[in-house]
Formats: structure tokens, sequence, C-alpha cells
């Protein structure tokens, strides 16, 4: 059996748009991972530059780091802000998505993209004024809790910004779990929370922990609502202290910068890493088949 040339051919142009395929995402892989690569590295060399080179390993970097007086604390912030607005975000969606899920209303899918336009406003550049001047009247006029350089009334202003977008996505993990399991613990006298809590908040669970990974992300790296809001170095997360890492002239200090970032990203990925292994990132809720 003799092949022809335009088989030929047509076999040679699949060869070379595989070739193609594979070195363009080969190209790709190497975009993304040289910016790692120096991550990795630059935090154990003694003058890094920004480029990838092999360094001239020291510790003093870490040991630098270890002595600002801000700089664990900060972490420690960090932890406390993103954990207490992934509670709100987590506990506000499953409440109102397993409404807006079961409860038949006028105009519910247009209130959803209503949600999630809002998502996009609350915590922007352009909200910063008001959500500055709102924050600081409810904190002369109800509660030194709820104002400026309180870790609490951060939370409550980055969750109202994530939780629209937080019931946008879980209500379609609600809308997977079959209502038949709820009639029947309706039957025995359960109550709509006590239903959420038993039944289908385990249904759901990804779809929780998806929302609770999205919510430390975004909260874990976000500068200006806490830059604005917190005076008190003391209780700034992370992302606002890496603003002291840079010389007075503006520039970086890539050692110390390039360290602590490392230290910064070591918790988000020890959270990804554990949350996909326990769930696997499925994005999908109810009962699996």
């Amino acid at each position: 059996m003799t092949i022809s040339d335009d088989d030929a051919r047509r076999a040679a142009w699949r060869m070379a748009a595989r070739i193609g395929f594979y070195a363009l995402t080969c190209l790709i892989a190497v975009f993304f991972a040289l910016p790692l690569l120096w991550l990795v590295t630059a935090p154990f060399d003694a003058s890094p530059t920004y480029a990838v080179d092999v360094p001239e390993a020291t510790l003093d970097n870490f040991a630098e780091i270890n002595a600002n007086p801000y700089a664990w604390g900060s972490m420690f912030n960090s932890i406390v802000l993103s954990i207490g607005t992934a509670l709100f975000v987590v506990v506000g969606a499953a409440l109102a998505a397993y409404a807006l899920s079961r409860v038949r209303m006028p105009g519910r899918d247009a209130l959803l993209y209503v949600l999630l336009l809002l998502s996009s406003v609350v915590t922007g550049t352009a909200a910063m004024v008001p959500l500055f001047l709102l924050v600081s009247e409810i904190g002369d006029s109800v509660h030194p809790a709820l104002g400026i350089d309180s870790s609490f009334a951060v939370m409550l202003v980055m969750a109202g910004g994530l939780l629209p977008a937080g019931i946008f996505m879980l209500k379609d993990f609600v809308d997977t779990v079959p209502r038949s399991y709820e009639e029947s613990a309706r039957v025995f006298g359960a109550s709509p929370l006590r239903i959420l809590k038993d039944i289908v908040a385990p249904l759901i669970a990804p779809g929780l922990a998806t929302i609770a990974v999205w919510t430390v992300v975004n909260v874990w790296g976000n500068f200006l609502v806490p830059f604005i809001l917190l005076r008190d170095p003391g209780k700034q997360p992370a992302a606002v202290l890496m603003r002291t890492l840079y010389t007075e002239s503006g520039q970086p200090n890539l050692a110390l910068l390039s360290t602590f970032s490392l230290l910064y990203s070591l918790p988000v990925i020890a959270m990804y890493l554990y949350v996909s292994r326990k769930y696997g990132f499925r994005f999908h809720g109810g009962i699996k088949s």
C-alpha cells in the first residue's frame, strides 16, 4: 500500500502543527516559570538582581526579615483578616444561596446578576472614599470596633465586597441538592437552618471550600482596604507591610522583598494543597453519581 503525495503533505502538516503546539506550550510554561524560579532563588542570594541566576548562598535575608518588628505580626494579621472574612462570606453566602435557590420570587435571576455587578463596586478604588467616611461615621456613632483602625471593620468591608460573587457561585452548588432530602427532614420537624446545616452544607462542601479559598486569596493579597482603614502598623497585614521594603528613593530592596514574598506565599500554597487534596476542587455539589 503506497502513500500518496497529498497524504504525505497532510501528515507533514499535522506533525508541524503538533511540534508548533508543543513549542508554544513550552514557551508559555517558561514564561510563567521564570518568575517563580526567581522567587525561589532570590531570597537565598546575597545580592539578587532581576535576572534568574545561581544564588550566592546566604540566609542573612531571612535573618533580617526575622528582625523586622512587624514582619511576623503582619503575617498573623493577614491570617486573622483572611479567616475572619472567609467565615463571614461562607456563612452569608450559604444562607443567601440556599434562600435564593429554594424560594421562588419575581426577578430572582436579575437580582443575582445585580449582586455580581455590585461585587466589583463595593470595595473598588472609586468606593474607598465613601467607605472610609462610612466606617469613620459608624465608629464614632456606634462603636469604635466598627470604625477606623479596627480589624473587624476591615473584615466587614471586604466581606461586603466579596459576598455578592460568593452567593452567585454558591447558588449553583445548592441547586444540585435534591429537594427530596429536605422534604424528608421537614417531615420530622427540622427547621430550615437545621436542614441547611445538617443536610445541604455537607453536600455542598466542595462549593463551601471553593468559596473559602477564593475569599482567603482575595483578602490575602488585598492592599488598598487595610491600607486605608488601618492606621496602626501593628494591625496592618503583610500586603501593606511590603510597601516598607523599598528604599527611600522608591527602589525595591530585592533581597528583603523576595524573601518576604516567599514567606508570604507559603500559607496560601499550603491552604490550596490541603483543600485541593481534601475536596479536589470538583466545582460541583450535590450527589455524586
